[in-house]
Order: structure tokens, then sequence, then C-alpha cells
């Protein structure tokens, strides 16, 4: 009856809107389809057991032209890479945000305590055996909701820089294939189109990592984001949401190349066919961001300090020179450039330094890419899908 109910209501609406049964039905059964292959079976017999009650003869008809269209799409069905012929930029665009927004949500409390973990002079309070244990004791001393601090402005960051970043990705990958190795997967390629992207995305995002990273820190003085925004303007110039993009470069260029590559190269063992498989994108993203993660670890430890300009390390810079180098110095009142952050990193912290937060950034990066690719290459499909069925009924209702 909840069946019966649910289709009925279905093609009340579409009737309304073009007083077309027949059609409605069949789009009702195609909406669910797209929705999951899972629900196309039962969507396909409850349209097929209903429409003879509530059609006639002219209905059925169509209904019926209109599944074996289906069953023929479904015969011969393209690859998933080529459905249907790459999808359009704005479809890219749009899966990309979504899948970025998801991302950087869902992974942030993990994302805040890799940014405490990378302070090279932390306050007791805030110094933390693993990720686990970090996460109980802000909760506990701090509140439930002080891991999410930040979130909102990363997730105003995140839509727009993962837009461009996958449609740059996809546009570059199959152009520079063409050129690199026709008919087949480059990747060298690949590479080239993820550094690509990554500027794009870094030049989108790097203000956004800032707010967000200051927020993170314990005892941030800022009230909110506005407060954040407008204190670093105000003392340190519009340059310093800036500061570290060049180091942020570095360590992403590389990043991504080895990311796009490893996942690509992963999806050629795991799912050949290139066809929509969950568990494959999930698992190659998993691997690849695990990967990428921990080779750039070091710069990643760089970037935090460029963001946060931690006063304790400040303080501590000053108080290890003379009197006459720390006024020429300028007191270290900043750190600027990424070869005064590695200095720094390595006066303070040793070798070991550069990998303060690795089990958080490690912790953090598989999750965080497999959400990613699982994501945006379910969407990707969905709506590639959604408007390949649609271009093929309306060519048959064209033909007919």
């Amino acid at each position: 009856m909840e069946a019966d109910g649910f289709v009925r209501r279905r093609r009340m609406t579409a009737e309304t809107a073009g007083n077309d049964p027949g059609v409605a039905g069949a789009s009702a059964g195609a909406e669910v389809r797209w929705l999951g292959g899972r629900f196309w079976v039962v969507s396909e017999s409850i349209v097929g057991s209903l429409t003879p009650r509530i059609a006639g003869e002219t209905e059925l008809q169509t209904v019926d032209l209109i599944r074996t269209a289906q069953d023929q799409t479904e015969d011969s069905e393209p690859d998933y890479e080529g459905l249907p012929q790459g999808a359009s930029t704005s479809t890219h665009m749009l899966a990309g945000a979504v899948a970025g927004i998801m991302e950087h949500c869902l992974m942030f409390p993990i994302d805040c305590v890799k940014t405490r973990m990378q302070s090279l002079q932390p306050d007791p309070a805030a110094r933390y055996k693993n990720v686990m244990d970090a996460l109980r004791r802000i909760i506990a001393t701090e509140g439930v909701w002080r891991p999410m601090r930040g979130l909102n402005v990363t997730a105003v960051g995140a839509g727009p820089a993962h837009a461009l970043y996958f449609a740059s990705y996809e546009k570059l990958k199959k152009t520079l294939s063409d050129v690199i190795h026709p008919g087949a997967n480059s990747h060298l390629a690949n590479g080239t189109a993820g550094c690509v992207a990554t500027l794009l995305h870094d030049a989108a995002m790097n203000p956004a990592e800032v707010v967000k990273q200051r927020m993170q820190m314990y005892n941030s003085p800022y009230r909110g984001v506005l407060d954040c925004i407008r204190a670093v303007w105000q003392r340190e110039g519009a340059a310093a949401f800036y500061r570290s993009y060049t180091t942020q470069l570095t360590m992403n260029v590389p990043f991504q190349a080895l990311h796009f590559m490893t996942y690509e190269y992963l999806q050629e063992l795991l799912n050949p066919q290139r066809q929509y498989n969950p568990s494959s994108h999930m698992l190659s993203g998993a691997l690849a961001g695990a990967i990428a993660a921990a080779a750039t670890t070091p710069l990643d430890v760089c970037k935090t300090l460029l963001n946060t300009q931690e006063s304790v390390t400040l303080s501590s810079l000053s108080s290890s020179q003379g009197p006459g180098q720390s006024q020429g110095q300028g007191a270290h009142r900043q750190i600027s450039g990424l070869a005064h952050a590695f200095r720094t990193v390595y006066r303070l912290g040793g070798l070991q330094g550069f990998f303060k937060g690795v089990q958080a950034r490690v912790i953090y990066q598989m999750p965080s890419t497999a959400i990613s690719w699982s994501v945006y290459e379910f969407f990707k499909y969905g709506l590639t899908k959604h408007q390949h069925n649609k271009r093929r009924l309306q060519q048959m209702e064209a033909d007919t």
C-alpha cells in the first residue's frame, strides 16, 4: 500500500506539471533508478504493475516504448568514464563542491587536532598523546563544540575551491591524456593536471585556511570568524591571508601529484573497466591520501607555523638571541617565508619537529580523501547518468 501510494503521488505531481501520466510514471521509475541501482528493480516492478490500472491504451504504449529504450540503454550502457562523453564542466564543479564541503565538514574535528599537534611549543594543557586523547581532552576542558570552531569559514571556502579543483583536473586530465597517450590513461597527465588544479584550489582556500587554523589553536583569542578576519587584516595586513600560499603550493603540488597518480593507478588495478564502484573509489582515495600525506608532512608543519604565527614560538625565538640580534631581527614579530619556517622548525624541534602531527595528518587524510573521491564520483555518476537518460528519452520521444 505504501508503494502504491508513493507511485500514485509521484504520478499526480507529474500530471499537474505536464498533463502526461504515462511519462510521469516512467519519470518516477527513472528517478528512483537514478538514486540507486538497488532500488531500480523495485521501482520497475511497481510502475509495471500499477500502470495498467491507471493509464489508458496510448499511455501503456508510451510507457512500453520508454521502457524498451531503457532496456536498450541497459544493454548498451557506455562505460562510466564515457558517460555521457565526459560530462559538463558544471557537473564537475557541482560534484566537486559537494565533495569538498562534505570532506572538510565530516573530518573537521581531526583537522583541529592535527593543527594543535603540529604546534612547536604548545601550552602544557595542549600537549596530547594521540588523536583520541586530544579529542577527549579538548571536549572535556573546552566544550563539546570546541573541535568544530572555524567550521563555517572552512565550508564557505571549500565549496568554490573544490569546484575549481575537480573541474580543472577533469578538463586538463582529458586534454593532456589525448596529447601524451591518446586513448589511454597517462600518469604524467594525471600528475600535471593535479598540479594545475592545486594552483586554483589553494588560491581560493588559503584565506579560509589562515582563519580556520588560528581559531583551532589552544587559547585562540578570537571570538568568531569575522573577529579573526578583522584582527588579522588590521594587525598584519591583507598579505597575511596569503603568507603561507607559496608554502601551501610547495606542499600541495607534490601532494596532489602523488595523490592523483596513486589514485588513478589504483583505479587501473581495482576498477579497470572504470565503472561506478564505490568501494574501489573509497579504497583508492584512502590509500592515495595516506601516502601523499605522510610524504608531505614536513611542509604541512611549516604551513601551520606560517598560518598561526604562534606567540610562544615567536617569544622563544626572540629570547634565544642576544639583545642586538633581537632588535635587528625585529624581535621576530613574524615568521615569513618557507626558508624561515624551515629554520624555525629545525631550531626548536630538530628533525622530529618536521613530523609533528604526522599520525593525525594521516588519520585525517585517509578518510578525508576517501570521502572526497567517493562523494565526487557518486554525484558525478548520478548527474551524468540522469542527463544521459533524459537525452535518450527525449530522443526516443522525438523519433516517435
